[in-house]
Protein backbone atom coordinates (compact mmCIF):
# COMPACT_ATOMS: atom_id res chain seq x y z
CA UNK A 1 0.00 0.00 0.00
CA UNK A 2 1.35 3.37 -0.89
CA UNK A 3 2.17 5.54 2.20
CA UNK A 4 -0.73 8.17 0.80
CA UNK A 5 -3.54 5.90 1.86
CA UNK A 6 -2.33 4.60 4.77
CA UNK A 7 -4.74 6.13 6.94
CA UNK A 8 -7.78 5.40 4.40
CA UNK A 9 -10.47 4.58 6.50
CA UNK A 10 -11.19 0.82 7.02
CA UNK A 11 -13.90 -0.48 5.23
CA UNK A 12 -16.24 -3.24 6.66
CA UNK A 13 -18.36 -5.46 4.41
CA UNK A 14 -20.56 -7.87 6.46
CA UNK A 15 -21.70 -10.61 3.75
CA UNK A 16 -24.10 -12.83 5.20
CA UNK A 17 -24.25 -16.27 2.27
CA UNK A 18 -27.35 -17.65 1.57
CA UNK A 19 -28.68 -20.78 2.48
CA UNK A 20 -27.56 -22.01 -0.63
CA UNK A 21 -24.29 -21.77 0.08
CA UNK A 22 -23.37 -19.71 -2.94
CA UNK A 23 -21.34 -16.57 -2.01
CA UNK A 24 -22.08 -13.46 -3.77
CA UNK A 25 -19.60 -11.55 -5.29
CA UNK A 26 -17.01 -9.43 -3.10
CA UNK A 27 -14.79 -6.79 -4.67
CA UNK A 28 -11.19 -6.63 -2.72
CA UNK A 29 -8.07 -5.02 -3.99
CA UNK A 30 -4.22 -6.19 -2.57
CA UNK A 31 -4.88 -4.10 0.47
CA UNK A 32 -7.69 -6.07 1.89
CA UNK A 33 -7.93 -8.82 4.41
CA UNK A 34 -11.02 -11.19 3.87
CA UNK A 35 -12.04 -12.96 6.90
CA UNK A 36 -14.44 -15.73 6.55
CA UNK A 37 -16.80 -15.77 9.60
CA UNK A 38 -15.55 -14.70 13.41
CA UNK A 39 -13.48 -15.53 16.08
CA UNK A 40 -16.83 -15.02 18.53
CA UNK A 41 -17.89 -17.89 16.96
CA UNK A 42 -15.52 -20.32 16.76
CA UNK A 43 -14.66 -19.68 20.55
CA UNK A 44 -18.33 -20.81 20.93
CA UNK A 45 -17.54 -24.02 19.14
CA UNK A 46 -18.90 -23.38 15.52
CA UNK A 47 -16.79 -25.41 13.87
CA UNK A 48 -19.06 -26.17 10.69
CA UNK A 49 -18.17 -23.71 7.78
CA UNK A 50 -19.76 -23.31 4.24
CA UNK A 51 -16.55 -21.79 2.10
CA UNK A 52 -13.67 -23.95 0.86
CA UNK A 53 -10.25 -23.07 0.83
CA UNK A 54 -10.35 -23.07 -2.81
CA UNK A 55 -13.16 -20.09 -2.50
CA UNK A 56 -10.22 -18.42 -0.63
CA UNK A 57 -7.86 -18.13 -3.44
CA UNK A 58 -9.03 -14.70 -5.11
CA UNK A 59 -8.87 -13.42 -1.85
CA UNK A 60 -5.48 -13.95 -0.88
CA UNK A 61 -1.98 -16.14 -1.02
CA UNK A 62 -1.25 -15.55 2.78
CA UNK A 63 -2.75 -17.00 5.79
CA UNK A 64 -4.58 -18.83 8.55
CA UNK A 65 -7.06 -20.49 10.39
CA UNK A 66 -8.89 -23.80 10.60
CA UNK A 67 -10.69 -26.42 9.29
CA UNK A 68 -13.51 -27.97 9.84
CA UNK A 69 -14.61 -29.56 13.14
CA UNK A 70 -11.01 -27.83 13.87
CA UNK A 71 -9.51 -30.48 12.46
CA UNK A 72 -6.15 -29.26 12.91
CA UNK A 73 -4.42 -25.28 11.79
CA UNK A 74 -4.30 -24.17 8.26
CA UNK A 75 -1.77 -21.91 6.79
CA UNK A 76 -1.47 -20.30 3.38
CA UNK A 77 1.91 -19.59 1.95
CA UNK A 78 2.69 -18.58 -1.58
CA UNK A 79 -0.96 -19.59 -2.57
CA UNK A 80 -0.76 -23.13 -0.85
CA UNK A 81 -2.86 -24.15 1.62
CA UNK A 82 -1.42 -26.46 4.43
CA UNK A 83 -2.59 -28.43 7.27
CA UNK A 84 -0.72 -28.83 10.71
CA UNK A 85 -1.92 -31.91 11.77
CA UNK A 86 -1.92 -32.59 15.35
CA UNK A 87 1.29 -34.51 15.93
CA UNK A 88 2.37 -30.99 13.91
CA UNK A 89 3.19 -32.98 10.40
CA UNK A 90 2.31 -30.82 7.49
CA UNK A 91 -0.22 -31.96 4.37
CA UNK A 92 -1.24 -30.13 1.65
CA UNK A 93 -5.31 -29.69 1.89
CA UNK A 94 -7.48 -30.39 -1.63
CA UNK A 95 -9.37 -27.10 -2.92
CA UNK A 96 -12.89 -28.55 -1.06
CA UNK A 97 -11.57 -28.54 2.37
CA UNK A 98 -14.09 -26.85 4.38
CA UNK A 99 -13.11 -24.02 6.71
CA UNK A 100 -15.23 -22.23 9.55
CA UNK A 101 -12.87 -19.84 10.26
CA UNK A 102 -9.82 -18.12 7.91
CA UNK A 103 -7.86 -14.99 7.44
CA UNK A 104 -6.27 -14.09 4.33
CA UNK A 105 -4.66 -11.31 2.29
CA UNK A 106 -2.31 -10.48 -1.04
CA UNK A 107 1.16 -9.89 1.20
CA UNK A 108 3.12 -6.99 0.20
CA UNK A 109 6.11 -6.04 0.76
CA UNK A 110 5.27 -2.40 2.32
CA UNK A 111 7.96 -2.60 4.89
CA UNK A 112 10.87 -5.08 5.39
CA UNK A 113 13.15 -5.59 8.04
CA UNK A 114 16.27 -7.98 9.13
CA UNK A 115 16.80 -8.73 12.71
CA UNK A 116 19.79 -10.68 13.80
CA UNK A 117 18.96 -10.71 17.36
CA UNK A 118 17.03 -13.27 20.01
CA UNK A 119 13.81 -12.48 20.99
CA UNK A 120 11.20 -14.39 22.17
CA UNK A 121 7.50 -14.05 21.06
CA UNK A 122 6.08 -10.87 23.33
CA UNK A 123 9.49 -9.26 22.53
CA UNK A 124 9.13 -9.53 18.66
CA UNK A 125 5.55 -8.23 19.03
CA UNK A 126 6.52 -5.41 20.75
CA UNK A 127 9.70 -4.87 18.05
CA UNK A 128 7.24 -5.26 15.64
CA UNK A 129 4.65 -2.71 16.90
CA UNK A 130 7.37 -0.17 17.24
CA UNK A 131 7.21 -0.18 13.46
CA UNK A 132 3.87 0.06 12.88
CA UNK A 133 2.68 3.42 11.16
CA UNK A 134 -0.82 2.93 13.03
CA UNK A 135 -2.21 1.09 15.83
CA UNK A 136 -5.40 1.24 14.13
CA UNK A 137 -4.82 -0.62 10.83
CA UNK A 138 -4.94 -4.52 9.86
CA UNK A 139 -1.25 -5.51 9.24
CA UNK A 140 -0.09 -8.83 7.65
CA UNK A 141 3.03 -10.06 8.83
CA UNK A 142 5.48 -12.70 7.20
CA UNK A 143 8.66 -13.72 9.71
CA UNK A 144 11.25 -15.90 7.61
CA UNK A 145 14.26 -17.31 8.68
CA UNK A 146 16.04 -18.63 11.54
CA UNK A 147 14.73 -19.41 14.50
CA UNK A 148 16.74 -20.88 17.80
CA UNK A 149 13.28 -22.65 19.09
CA UNK A 150 10.14 -22.76 18.40
CA UNK A 151 6.92 -23.86 19.77
CA UNK A 152 3.75 -24.83 18.16
CA UNK A 153 0.31 -26.56 18.46
CA UNK A 154 -2.51 -28.11 17.12
CA UNK A 155 -6.05 -29.30 18.17
CA UNK A 156 -7.71 -32.54 17.50
CA UNK A 157 -10.99 -32.91 15.41
CA UNK A 158 -14.02 -32.27 17.54
CA UNK A 159 -17.09 -34.67 17.41
CA UNK A 160 -20.59 -32.92 17.92
CA UNK A 161 -22.20 -31.71 19.99
CA UNK A 162 -18.83 -29.52 19.88
CA UNK A 163 -17.18 -27.79 23.23
CA UNK A 164 -16.33 -24.87 23.61
CA UNK A 165 -12.60 -23.74 22.12
CA UNK A 166 -11.67 -22.98 25.48
CA UNK A 167 -12.34 -26.95 26.33
CA UNK A 168 -11.14 -28.11 22.88
CA UNK A 169 -7.57 -26.18 23.35
CA UNK A 170 -7.50 -28.47 26.67
CA UNK A 171 -6.62 -31.76 24.57
CA UNK A 172 -3.78 -29.93 22.11
CA UNK A 173 -0.95 -31.32 21.16
CA UNK A 174 2.19 -29.33 21.53
CA UNK A 175 5.50 -29.63 19.12
CA UNK A 176 8.64 -27.99 20.19
CA UNK A 177 11.62 -27.73 17.74
CA UNK A 178 15.36 -26.11 17.93
CA UNK A 179 17.25 -24.34 15.31
CA UNK A 180 14.81 -24.44 12.46
CA UNK A 181 14.23 -22.47 9.44
CA UNK A 182 10.63 -21.29 8.37
CA UNK A 183 8.10 -18.75 8.11
CA UNK A 184 5.77 -17.63 10.63
CA UNK A 185 2.27 -16.37 9.29
CA UNK A 186 1.00 -13.96 11.03
CA UNK A 187 -1.95 -10.91 11.01
CA UNK A 188 -2.09 -8.09 13.83
CA UNK A 189 -5.70 -6.88 14.27
CA UNK A 190 -6.50 -3.18 16.35
CA UNK A 191 -8.02 -3.45 19.74
CA UNK A 192 -11.46 -2.56 18.48
CA UNK A 193 -11.98 -5.95 16.09
CA UNK A 194 -12.86 -7.65 19.79
CA UNK A 195 -15.08 -10.64 19.17
CA UNK A 196 -14.91 -9.96 15.16
CA UNK A 197 -11.25 -11.58 15.50
CA UNK A 198 -8.06 -11.53 17.58
CA UNK A 199 -7.05 -8.25 18.60
CA UNK A 200 -2.74 -8.07 18.25
CA UNK A 201 -0.91 -10.95 17.07
CA UNK A 202 -1.98 -14.49 16.03
CA UNK A 203 0.60 -16.60 14.12
CA UNK A 204 1.30 -19.72 12.59
CA UNK A 205 4.65 -21.35 11.69
CA UNK A 206 5.46 -23.63 9.08
CA UNK A 207 8.85 -25.09 8.69
CA UNK A 208 11.17 -24.65 5.18
CA UNK A 209 10.73 -28.48 4.41
CA UNK A 210 7.03 -28.22 4.95
CA UNK A 211 7.04 -31.02 7.23
CA UNK A 212 6.18 -29.43 10.55
CA UNK A 213 4.24 -26.38 12.05
CA UNK A 214 1.24 -25.13 13.63
CA UNK A 215 -0.05 -22.19 15.90
CA UNK A 216 2.66 -20.60 17.66
CA UNK A 217 2.66 -20.07 21.17
CA UNK A 218 6.02 -19.26 21.53
CA UNK A 219 9.60 -18.73 19.81
CA UNK A 220 12.96 -17.43 20.04
CA UNK A 221 14.72 -16.08 16.77
CA UNK A 222 17.90 -15.97 15.89
CA UNK A 223 18.25 -14.13 12.27
CA UNK A 224 15.07 -13.51 10.50
CA UNK A 225 13.36 -11.06 8.02
CA UNK A 226 10.21 -9.19 8.82
CA UNK A 227 7.93 -8.56 5.65
CA UNK A 228 5.08 -5.99 7.27
CA UNK A 229 2.17 -5.13 4.91
CA UNK A 230 -0.17 -2.28 5.94
CA UNK A 231 -3.64 -3.42 5.18
CA UNK A 232 -6.24 -1.02 5.03
CA UNK A 233 -9.49 -2.71 4.04
CA UNK A 234 -11.09 -5.61 5.92
CA UNK A 235 -14.20 -7.81 4.49
CA UNK A 236 -15.68 -10.12 6.50
CA UNK A 237 -18.30 -13.33 5.23
CA UNK A 238 -20.29 -14.66 7.80
CA UNK A 239 -20.73 -18.66 7.38
CA UNK A 240 -25.02 -19.95 5.96
CA UNK A 241 -24.69 -22.53 8.65
CA UNK A 242 -27.33 -23.32 11.65
CA UNK A 243 -24.51 -23.10 13.85
CA UNK A 244 -23.45 -19.75 12.79
CA UNK A 245 -27.26 -18.87 12.60
CA UNK A 246 -27.92 -19.91 16.10
CA UNK A 247 -24.96 -18.96 18.48
CA UNK A 248 -25.64 -16.04 21.07
CA UNK A 249 -22.25 -14.15 19.90
CA UNK A 250 -23.19 -11.44 22.81
CA UNK A 251 -20.85 -8.43 22.30
CA UNK A 252 -16.69 -7.66 22.86
CA UNK A 253 -13.77 -10.22 23.32
CA UNK A 254 -15.32 -13.91 23.61
CA UNK A 255 -13.93 -15.17 27.67
CA UNK A 256 -11.12 -17.11 27.13
CA UNK A 257 -9.56 -15.58 24.25
CA UNK A 258 -6.26 -14.85 25.15
CA UNK A 259 -5.54 -18.28 26.56
CA UNK A 260 -6.80 -19.98 23.49
CA UNK A 261 -4.09 -17.92 22.18
CA UNK A 262 -1.49 -18.56 24.64
CA UNK A 263 -2.31 -22.16 24.45
CA UNK A 264 -2.98 -22.34 28.31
Amino acid sequence: MRISRLFTPVLLILMVMGATGCSPEIRTDRDTLFQTSTISALMKGVYDGSMAVGQLRPYGDFGLGTFQALNGEMLELDGIFYRANLDGSITVVPDDTITPFAVVTFLDNDKVIAVNKQMDLNQLQSYIDGQLASQNLFYAVKIEGKFSYMKTRSVPEQVKPYPPLTEAVKNQQVTESHDIEGTVIGFRCPPYVDGVNVPGYHCHFIDKARKVGGHVLDLQTADVKITIDDTANFVMELPGTQGFYKVNLGTGAPAGLQQVEQGK
